[in-house]
C-alpha cells in the first residue's frame, strides 16, 4: 500500500519540526510550505492526499486558503490552530475544512484524526449504503436499518442524518445542517437540531444518554462518525 502524502501549511518551524518528528516515514511523506500562497500552490503541484493547515499564515487567513483549495480540490483539510474560540471553529469548516484542532495537540490525537480523514477520502463516493457497525443508512432507498430491523424515521429526521451520513467523520456545523434540511431562513434555529438529534438518537443509538454515533461538537455542530 502507498504511502499518503501529507501537506503542512504552517508558518511555524517548531510546529513543522514537531510534525516532522512525529510522522512514521512508513505511513506518510511529508511535504511543507510556510505560508498560504505557496501552500495553495503545492496542492496543486504535489497532489497530496492531506493537508495540515494553520490559520494564522504570515500572508493569509487560513480560511482564506481552504476556501480556495475548496474551489477546485476536495483534498480533506484539517485545521491546526491556536485559535480555539468557537467562532474560528466554524469559520473554518463552513470555509471547507473537514476537521479542526487546537494547539497544542496530542500526536495520538492528530494521526486518529488523520487516518479517519484519509479513510473517508478513499471511500466510494457512490456507495449509497453508510455502515456503520450493525446501522445501514440505505441514501437511495431512503432505508434506515439496525441489525436487519427497519428504522422508521421521519423525512425530516431522515434528511438530516442522511446529510451527516453522507458527511460521514466530518463535523458539519449548526447553519450548514440548518440550511440545508430546513431552508436559509432557517440558519440561526438551533433548537430545531437539539430537538431533532435527540429524536434520531433514541431511534440509532445503544444508549441514547451517551451517544457513539452522533455526536454534539459542543458551540459548532454534529458529527456522524463510525463506532469505535
Amino acid at each position: 500500500m502507498s504511502k499518503a502524502k501529507l501537506l503542512v501549511i504552517d508558518d511555524e518551524l517548531a510546529i513543522r519540526r514537531f510534525l516532522r518528528a512525529s510522522v512514521n516515514p512508513s505511513d506518510y511523506d511529508l511535504v511543507e510550505a510556510e505560508d498560504g500562497q505557496s501552500g495553495i500552490r503545492m496542492v496543486a503541484t504535489e497532489s497530496p492526499d492531506l493537508v495540515l493547515l494553520d490559520l494564522g499564515l504570515p500572508d493569509m487567513d487560513g480560511v482564506d486558503v481552504a476556501r480556495r483549495v475548496r474551489e477546485w480540490s476536495q483534498v480533506p483539510i484539517i485545521i491546526l490552530s491556536a485559535r480555539g474560540d468557537e467562532m474560528n471553529k466554524v469559520e473554518a469548516l463552513d470555509a471547507g475544512a473537514n476537521d479542526y484542532l487546537t494547539k497544542p495537540f496530542g500526536v495520538a490525537e492528530l494521526f486518529a484524526r488523520v487516518r479517519a480523514a484519509l479513510r473517508l477520502s478513499q471511500a466510494t463516493v457512490g456507495d449509497s449504503v453508510v455502515s456503520l457497525g450493525p446501522l445501514k443508512i440505505d441514501l437511495a432507498a431512503h432505508l434506515v436499518t439496525k441489525a436487519g430491523a427497519e428504522i422508521h424515521l421521519t423525512k425530516t429526521e431522515f434528511r438530516l442524518l442522511a446529510l451527516l451520513a453522507r458527511n460521514l467523520g466530518k463535523v458539519m456545523t449548526h447553519r450548514r445542517l440548518l440550511t440545508e434540511v430546513w431552508g436559509p431562513e432557517y440558519a440561526d434555529e438551533l433548537h430545531y437540531l437539539r430537538v431533532y438529534t435527540q429524536q434520531i438518537r433514541l431511534k440509532i443509538e445503544d444508549d441514547p444518554a451517551q451517544p457513539k454515533l452522533l455526536i454534539t461538537e459542543t458551540g459548532v455542530g454534529y458529527r456522524l462518525k463510525e463506532p469505535s
